[in-house]
């Protein structure tokens, strides 16, 4: 609050939906897609728990259009996007996911269900997603 941290959380694994895996198989295959497109940050207050089949956030939360993250490689094997989201009144957030538009719509790579983050208007919270791909497994 008032531009001060007041709380770090490590949430844990999230899902990785089916339709990201989809989405990453065909751009793989034919380049129709874009898997460089999965930057853009929405939260939410639902309290349903993440499964592969998930294509939206249980109650969307954050503001209309999605926050868009910084992309980053901090180690070979990994990437990071960070999205920092402001809200503009008082909500439980319980859940985020990683998008690859910032309209609402698009494909969800990534949801995660969480012990509430209580925010009121002015206090935002930034997530940091960190996908690591890791060799011969």
């Amino acid at each position: 609050r008032n531009g001060k941290v007041v709380e770090e959380r490590d949430l844990g694994s999230g899902v990785v939906t089916t339709a990201g895996v989809n989405f990453m198989a065909t751009d793989m295959f034919d380049g129709s897609t874009e898997i460089t497109s999965f930057d853009f940050h929405d939260s939410g207050t639902g309290s349903v728990a993440a499964v592969i089949g998930d294509t939206v956030l249980g109650t969307q939360a954050g503001p209309a259009t999605r926050t868009t993250g910084t992309a980053s490689q901090p180690a070979a094997g990994q990437y990071r996007s960070v999205g920092t989201i402001a809200y503009v009144s008082t909500l439980a957030i319980t859940e985020w996911g990683l998008f690859n538009q910032a309209a609402q719509g698009g494909t969800l790579w990534d949801r995660k269900v969480f012990a509430a983050i209580n925010v009121v208007s002015g206090d935002s919270i930034q997530f940091t997603y960190t996908l690591t791909i890791t060799a011969g497994g």
